[in-house]
């Protein structure tokens, strides 16, 4: 088996992209704390005749494990027939989680994940028609399906995105007396001001941890104007324009502009930073907000006040437009030999799951971004903080998930930055890693 792994409309103009063809998710958002897997409810002892129907679900952010237990309570109170047990697993542990499953002959029903093509490449699962609903289906952006097609066949369906942005707190750049960087060059300038106004204050933030490794490594590529792959979708790992860009991400590190351990600390721990204000500039999802007034409201500390923050586009380099980072994550089906009754009410749980109402208070619950129209049209409508962010999901950048290579690729461009932290050389790692995919692919 293979190894498995505010808000201004203008500046919609400036993140989009043309239209990609069909991650978070968007890879989605990993959680900040590693709690291992948690059952959203106790299933009830011993079923009887009805139909089990077993989920692993990421874990997004600290209200995912209560949304999923009255999303279980609810789907189980209204179909007497079936019994649901959705079991939420950090993202830290969710990939060891299911390859052991999967190992053991126990893989869920259901899987909530960003990866599938190595999943799709051992023919572990079905096409999405054969356990989503017509009317369900056709409530997906055309474009979001298109990220899960391999050789013609939909394998899974998305659950939500993310786009990125950057954010920056506009007190500690005007204290400093920077402007928003737009360039490489002119984000290393305003890092330097920043350490000379308060060196206790990190400019820049970086995340080059096993949670989001690979979306730095997309960041400074593809705002190098570079990719993973080539036009033909040839793998190009070790391309110069990349070798360039991850050498410019390590050098901020080594001059002392960002946080202090990136091979450890997630992008939770930045947002944490960012909202304390103890980080002046961050690379991140539309969740931001969400995250940092959610916090902020817990804490309950009426004396200390809630950081002045906007985004911008992400800094590029060599006069390239900027690239907004797209991430989707995924929900797909494995072939456990279902019988037809099985497969009937699973359609069911997707159509409980993708009803309008339902589905939009899921995605922004946690402050993400829909894969429906519908759902579009109600968090739109429900916040306009949100509505630019809906315009510039559909036409962001995604990574390359549906290439059977890309679990290995996923984790390879991380061990190459946190290798590279440690004084490893960027081009000989990237050649490395790029004539391991390279026989991969070659079978």
């Amino acid at each position: 088996m293979k190894k498995f792994l505010a808000t201004l409309l203008a500046l919609v103009m400036v993140l989009s992209l043309a239209a990609c063809g069909g991650d978070k998710g968007g890879e989605t958002t990993p959680p900040p704390a590693d709690t291992g897997s948690t059952d959203a409810q106790t299933p009830p002892a011993g079923s009887g005749d009805k139909i089990d129907i077993s989920v692993i679900a990421a874990e997004y952010g600290q209200n995912t494990k209560e949304w999923w237990a009255g999303f279980q309570n609810d789907f189980n109170g209204s179909h007497d027939g079936i019994n649901l047990n959705v079991e939420v697993v950090s993202w830290n542990d969710i990939y060891t989680v299911v390859n052991t499953r999967i190992s053991n002959n126990d893989a869920p029903d259901i899987l909530n994940i960003d990866v599938f093509a190595d999943y799709v490449a051992d023919d572990l699962l079905l096409p999405a028609q054969d356990y989503v609903s017509d009317e369900t289906y056709a409530k997906f952006y055309d474009a979001f399906l298109e990220q899960s097609n391999i050789d013609g066949t939909i394998w899974a369906i998305p659950d939500l995105a993310s786009a990125r942005a950057m954010y920056y707190n506009k007190g500690i750049l005007e204290a400093a007396g920077a402007e928003v960087p737009t360039t490489w060059d002119e984000l290393k300038d305003v890092c330097a001001k920043i350490k000379a106004y308060d060196s206790s204050i990190y400019p820049w933030g970086i995340d080059m941890t096993t949670d989001e490794g690979q979306a730095a490594f997309a960041y400074y590529i593809w705002n190098n104007g570079s990719d993973f792959t080539d036009a033909s979708g040839n793998w190009t790992l070790n391309a110069d324009a990349n070798v360039e860009a991850i050498e410019y991400a390590i050098s901020l590190v080594k001059d002392g502009y960002t946080n202090s351990d990136p091979a450890t600390e997630t992008r939770y721990a930045l947002q944490d930073l960012f909202g304390a204000g103890k980080l002046a500039m961050v690379i991140g999802p539309n969740s931001i907000p969400t995250y940092i007034a959610d916090n902020y409201a817990k804490a309950n500390t009426p004396e200390e006040e809630q950081i002045d923050f906007a985004f911008a586009a992400i800094p590029t380099n060599g006069g390239n437009a900027s690239v907004s980072a797209g991430v989707m994550d995924r929900f797909m089906c494995f072939d456990n030999g279902h019988s037809d009754e099985k497969l009937e009410a699973i359609k069911e749980f997707f159509d409980f799951f993708y009803e309008d109402t339902r589905y939009s208070d899921w995605v922004l619950m946690e402050g993400f971004l829909p894969a429906t129209s519908a759902g579009g049209e109600i968090v739109a409508a429900s916040d306009p903080d949100m509505a630019p962010w809906v315009d510039i999901v559909g036409s962001c950048k995604f990574y390359p998930t549906a290439k059977a290579e890309w679990a290995n690729v996923k984790q390879g461009v991380i061990n190459v930055e946190q290798q590279a932290l440690m004084g490893g050389n960027v081009q000989e790692l990237l050649d490395e890693l790029q004539a391991e995919i390279e026989a991969e692919a070659a079978g």
